[in-house]
């Protein structure tokens, strides 16, 4: 029957009425969305409220409700530090977002041949509607869910149900229920979007389009679901409670000392009170501006910076590499993971089946056809090019299924003589598992056969030996080879010659005896950067579970060659159906020594994730097709191969965009580096905000004004967090990194090494404070102590003031951050250890240094800055610079306690 197809006019009725064949797209966030969204980080939340509370005070300072005036820039400084790091961090999540689209759609324009108006048109699948006739061959994407109308093809439904095994679809039969069902993947009849065509022709009938197909409802029923929380927002989350703690019980500290302060100053409580409300309420508003001074000064306002500059520095580096990250945290998760379910194909394998071995029937083996001996290497490739559906086309084989372009590339620049005349063909069918050509012409007569061993062998007699020469044959040998050959993950096919021609009606191999030529060892080779990639993403304690649909020998042989199966006792080799028996508790039980699931189903997937997670762990998943999606959007993070389907890439975090396993070993480097940069940045930081609480507190306690005025602990917070955020967002890639054990995902962010480093570091400087203060001035008048150890070496301000001296402890309080910053950096010694790799360190320390010595004597009333000669300068840089043996020392004895 002629196919019409239908005309424009039917197709816009049928788009009209049974709706589009394009895809809905997962409902994606503007920019703004992104924006909100990232305000919600808990270290943002805190900022946020100490803002509005500054707000709130200044606007009563201007209106004389409080004598203690809060200064404009004070609330301008915290807003620019909230506004920076969200604007960072959502700038590189919208701009990769957006690459991620771009792929996306260069990934669906599919055009497909479509019978209309009389013609074969091609257009893009998205313009595909329900009635149209679309014609089907080797290699193409079937664009809807339908029916055979006509033809013979097979199909490889992997990406809808994970079965590797290729199913045949044929014409639908005139007598089929109406009420069948249209989602049946056995059905021998249906065909389905996203699966691919291997072999045959056929002309197809779109039935259902768009979202309702299979492919489409599985994409909806994603994006319904929620993400866990990463778990960097969980430790962050923990972390910001804990400083929300410090934060108020040192402010309310702080604000109590000042009162009693005021109290003791009035002489006693009695003298206090009779001073009026007016007095009284004074001193509580300005204790509350301490107190919520304080509370900033807790809050590290450079975290959320540093976390946004890290990543985005971190997703362009990792981009480069081939690792395109959809979400964020998605790479500090990476860095984080336990347990890795892994995908065979295409990832620790090429994804392509390859020729790589030819044996003779006497055992001989060879890696190419040219080193056969001259009559074998003739005969077969004779009986490679003469029987198949796959032909060279520059330089490659095509068409065919992939194990045919297989065989035929096994003849490499070799070729076939062309001058012969085909009598007969039998094509492959799965029933018979062999093919077949009958030729003729340059000295040979006969029948070219290819298929099963099991099918061929008993039906040999003779063979070819190592010199070419034709010997009787023994098939116990070829047997042997066979059975070692699959131990290395190796699957055959014979080859053998019969001097007898096919019979046309037949339909079977001709009678009488055949000649074996050899067999042909076609695998899906293990990448050669796969072995290194997998044992150093175990050596960094992340276990890696192989996941795949092949038979458990074969995946068994693939595991050993990558490294997964190591010969280690409690190594678990499990099939679907044996993890199928075992409970969830019992597999809790089992899955540290699990490494390979063969016969997989995609429920395994998401089955194995779930389990996973329960036990806390930090899973991911490797997937590329449809039924992979499920897992990889529950999955802690899920990593989608470029080359997979769309599905698959839109419930991902990150995108590995050369499907190679190399590149997740390079996402967990990334993760972990950044976060020990966050650490590193956390140690800096806290012992800064530390110290600076500590001192506010003990001052009032004292009979002192806070050395630190409330300008400069802004300066401290905001322009120097934030110049050390870009120092240490800055910090490379250690291959160190990948030897430490994974992070669980409750495990406190502040660990033991990071207390001690925090809490020495803040010690030291707040000894230093006191030894600088209680000698340096008269608590008594506030002037400067001209006998005092320190004192002496500072000069005394108009009146006897202690202007300078305070400018030197302001000084002296910067630069032993800075110095610091080279004890936190780094847990080794030698503290510019790597330095070469971070340069723009340097830089930013050394313009920290530069920029507070211009304000030393630049900053006037607004910092509490008056310059300093160069004996005050000296006695201050030799204070800050013992920060570093101290916490050299500190070191030594951490090392020493814990053998590093």
């Amino acid at each position: 029957m002629k196919i019409l197809g239908l005309s424009e006019k039917e197709a816009a009725e049928s788009r009209e009425k049974f709706g589009s064949n394009r895809l809905s797209e997962a409902e994606t966030e503007s920019f703004f969305d992104k924006l909100k969204d990232n305000f919600g980080d808990p270290m943002i939340k805190i900022l946020s409220a100490a803002l509005l509370i500054n707000v709130i005070i200044y606007i009563l300072s201007l209106m004389g409700f409080v004598s203690a005036r809060v200064e404009w820039y004070e609330p301008v400084g915290i807003a620019a530090a909230i506004a920076i790091a969200t604007l960072v961090s959502t700038f590189s999540e919208y701009r990769n977002e957006n690459a991620f689209r771009a792929l996306q759609e260069e990934a669906s324009k599919i055009l497909c041949r479509v019978y209309r108006d009389r013609e074969i048109k091609e257009i893009p699948s998205d313009d595909i509607v329900s009635g149209d006739f679309i014609m089907l061959g080797a290699g193409d994407r079937i664009p809807a869910d339908g029916i055979i109308f006509e033809g013979d093809i097979k199909t490889d439904q992997s990406v809808l149900n994970g079965e590797s095994k290729e199913a045949r679809k044929t014409p639908r039969p005139e007598n089929a229920p109406d009420d069948e069902d249209k989602t049946d993947l056995l059905c021998p009849y249906r065909v389905f979007r996203g699966t691919v065509v291997c072999s045959g022709t056929a002309v197809m009938t779109a039935e259902v389009v768009g979202d309702r197909t299979l492919y489409g409802k599985i994409a909806g029923e994603l994006r319904q679901e929620d993400d866990r929380e990463s778990p960097l927002k969980v430790k962050l989350s923990a972390l910001a409670e804990g400083i929300s703690k410090f934060g108020y019980m040192g402010g309310v500290a702080i604000a109590a000392a000042l009162l009693i302060h005021k109290i003791v100053s009035a002489g006693s409580f009695g003298a206090y009170f009779a001073a009026g409300a007016a007095g009284i309420i004074t001193d509580l508003l300005d204790a509350l501006i301490l107190a919520v001074i304080i509370i900033v000064m807790a809050v590290p306002e450079g975290l959320p910076l540093m976390i946004a500059i890290v990543s985005a520095m971190n997703m362009r580096k990792m981009l480069a590499d081939n690792v395109l990250v959809r979400k964020i945290a998605g790479i500090e998760t990476a860095g984080s993971l336990n347990i890795l379910f892994s995908d065979k194909t295409g990832t620790i394998t090429k994804g392509r089946l390859e020729a790589v071995v030819f044996a003779d029937g006497t055992g001989n083996e060879y890696g190419s056809i040219d080193r056969m001996p001259e009559r074998l290497g003739r005969l077969v490739s004779l009986c490679i090019a003469e029987n198949s559906t796959a032909v060279m086309s520059g330089g490659k084989a095509v068409g065919g299924n992939a194990t045919e372009r297989a065989v035929l590339s096994f003849l490499g620049e070799t070729s076939a003589e062309s001058n012969f005349k085909k009598l007969c063909v039998l094509p492959f069918n799965s029933d018979n598992k062999y093919s077949a050509s009958s030729v003729e012409g340059s000295g040979f007569r006969g029948t070219l056969i290819k298929g099963a061993p099991e099918k061929l062998i008993s039906r040999c007699t003779h063979c070819f030996d190592g010199e070419g020469r034709k010997i009787p044959f023994d098939e116990n040998i070829v047997n042997g080879k066979i059975d070692a050959l699959a131990g290395r993950a190796i699957r055959v096919i014979a080859l053998a010659i019969s001097e007898e021609f096919l019979s046309e009606d037949s339909g079977a191999l001709p009678d009488g005896e055949f000649t074996l030529l050899g067999i042909l060892g076609i695998r899906d080779e293990v990448r050669p950067e796969s072995a290194a990639a997998i044992r150093e993403v175990r050596n960094a304690g992340v276990q890696v579970v192989m996941i795949t649909g092949d038979r458990i020998d074969t995946a068994s042989a693939i595991a050993r060659e990558a490294g997964l199966l190591t010969g280690e006792e409690k190594e678990l080799t499990l099939t679907s159906n044996e993890l199928a028996e075992l409970s969830d508790e019992e597999v809790k039980e089992r899955l540290r020594d699990i490494r390979v699931i063969a016969r997989a189903l995609p429920s395994d997937k998401s089955r194995l994730v779930r389990i996973a997670q329960e036990l806390d762990l930090v899973a991911g998943m490797t997937g590329d097709g449809v039924n992979d999606s499920p897992a990889l959007k529950k999955a802690d993070v899920g990593f989608a191969m470029g080359g997979g389907t769309e599905v698959a890439k839109e419930a991902s975090d990150i995108v590995i965009l050369d499907d190679n396993f190399s590149s997740i070993d390079k996402a967990v480097l990334y993760g972990r580096t950044i976060f020990n940069s966050i650490r590193k940045f956390i140690i800096f930081q806290l012992t800064i905000n530390v110290s600076a609480v500590a001192v506010s507190f003990i001052a009032p306690l004292l009979g002192m004004d806070n050395p630190l005025s409330i300008t400069q602990i802004l300066w401290v917070n905001l322009v120097m967090d934030t110049l050390a955020a870009l120092a240490f967002g800055s910090e490379p890639a250690l291959s160190r990194y990948m030897r430490e054990k994974p992070k669980s995902r409750k495990e406190p962010i502040l660990n033991f090494y990071m207390k001690t480093e925090i809490i020495t570091g803040a010690a030291w400087v707040f000894v230093l404070s006191l030894v600088m203060l209680l000698t340096g001035i008269d608590t008594s008048s506030g002037a400067l102590n001209e006998t005092g150890f320190i004192g002496r070496f500072f000069r005394s301000y108009e009146g006897g003031g202690a202007e300078y001296l305070l400018t030197g402890y302001f000084s002296f309080f910067i630069l032993a951050a800075v110095f610091n910053a080279f004890n936190a950096r780094t847990e080794k010694i030698y503290l510019f250890d790597n330095i070469g790799a971070n340069k723009g360190f340097l830089k930013v320390m050394g313009m920290i240094t530069a920029v507070q010595v211009i304000m030393t004597y630049l900053g006037g009333r607004v910092l509490g800055c008056y310059g300093l000669n160069l004996r005050e300068w000296a006695v201050i840089l030799i204070m800050a610079l013992s920060v570093i043996p101290v916490d050299i020392i500190r070191k030594l004895i951490i090392n020493k306690k814990t053998g590093g």
